[in-house]
């Protein structure tokens, strides 16, 4: 579980090292001194590729997360696993009871949380340090396929069409419990600013302010798009801006002013928009992909932002991109594919400095070590 598969050309430690570049790399970012150039360039293949054994390919699941603490947790078939990017260490956290599997997953801001949802409807609170359960949070009746933390407050998204906001600190964890989806809610983030996007199975998106929260009270409600909405991504440079990407009947990225309820812009990916991604170090979304309507399927697309012109893309899954999430230092994204690989991609690259000498410098003094 979770082993490196052939010979990956690197050996990266998100926390502690900038991505390792190849010379021609390092090249380019010598001769190009504007962060939006044309002859951006992306990297030729994977840094490392783990085996993913017994991955659900489902599209509605949300089973990755990448903390803070460089821990990425993985759900694979009933399992759930961690793996330490620092070290490489997989730690096998839990093995769900019976026809139970985990559903979804996501560390806390601080890390010291996991919360796992399950197809029982169960959601788990585990102790990070310990990797023990704490406690169990109750409310929802059908699987659990989104979760999302907004400090001590971790709401959940469910197959009941309800979102519950529980407090993780009180004895009574419900907060609030809020129904305005007509089908599955598969998809939720939260923005720095206490606003909420939920996305479901009824192709809605709705926003939502946290202190006014009801299921009649929401700021906007957007339904253009035409298929399943889990992709949602909130800008991290323009605060009022969300991504959102539908599914296989859909195929668009839309870009959202929740200020005014206004979208801003919509491209047709020509491919089921399964995970949006933020670069927070030039203006850039990336977004992972299924099922296509044309030739290209199982991409990786990187996306301008905000012109949304397309800067290339990525093919090496060979089944459809089920998840992505990013290095809390925001230079790595991992994609979890159905063909049972999490594939890590060195895309995002450095913050671009304005001594360009100096970071080809340090650049090409990276010692690079090689996996064993």
């Amino acid at each position: 579980m979770l082993v490196f598969r052939g010979s990956p050309k690197s050996s990266r430690k998100s926390i502690r090292y900038i991505d390792e570049m190849r010379e021609e790399e390092a090249a380019s970012l010598q001769n190009n001194s504007n962060q939006h150039h044309s002859s951006r360039r992306l990297p030729k293949g994977e840094s490392r590729i783990l085996d993913a054994p017994n991955i659900r390919n489902d599209y509605y699941a949300n089973i990755m997360d990448w903390g803070k603490n460089n821990i990425l947790a993985v759900a694979l078939g009933s399992n759930m696993y961690l793996w330490n990017s620092d070290n490489s260490n997989v730690t096998k956290l839990l093995k769900a009871s019976g026809n139970d599997f985990p559903t979804s997953v996501s560390w806390s801001e601080d890390t010291k949380y996991l919360g796992i949802g399950f197809k029982s409807s169960k959601l788990e609170l585990w102790d990070a340090e310990s990797s023990k359960p704490i406690r169990i949070l109750e409310g929802h009746s059908e699987r659990i396929a989104t979760i999302a933390w907004n400090g001590h407050i971790l709401t959940s998204g469910s197959h009941d069409k309800y979102i519950i906001n529980h407090d993780v600190r009180a004895r009574t964890n419900v907060i609030s419990r809020v129904k305005a989806h007509r089908a599955e809610v598969c998809g939720l983030k939260w923005s720095r600013g206490n606003i909420l996007a939920s996305g479901g199975n009824e192709n809605h998106i709705y926003v939502w302010e946290l202190s006014k929260m009801s299921s009649s009270n929401f700021l906007h409600c957007f339904k253009d798009h035409c298929a399943a909405v889990k992709a949602l991504a909130w800008c991290p440079y323009d605060s009022g801006v969300l991504a959102s990407g539908g599914g296989t009947e859909d195929r668009c990225i839309k870009l959202w002013n929740v200020k005014y309820g206004t979208c801003i812009s919509s491209i047709d990916t020509k491919a089921q928009v399964c995970g949006l991604e933020w670069n927070r170090h030039h203006k850039e979304v990336l977004s992972g992909h299924g099922f296509s309507t044309s030739a290209h399927h199982n991409q990786l697309c990187l996306w301008r932002y905000p012109s949304m012109t397309k800067v290339g893309a990525l093919e090496r899954h060979t089944s459809r991109v089920l998840d992505i999430c990013q290095s809390p230092d925001g230079l790595t994204v991992v994609s979890a594919g159905a063909d049972e690989t999490l594939r890590f991609w060195n895309v995002f690259g450095p913050p671009v400095s304005n001594n360009y000498e100096t970071d080809l410098d340090n650049l090409l003094s990276l010692k690079v070590s090689p996996i064993r």
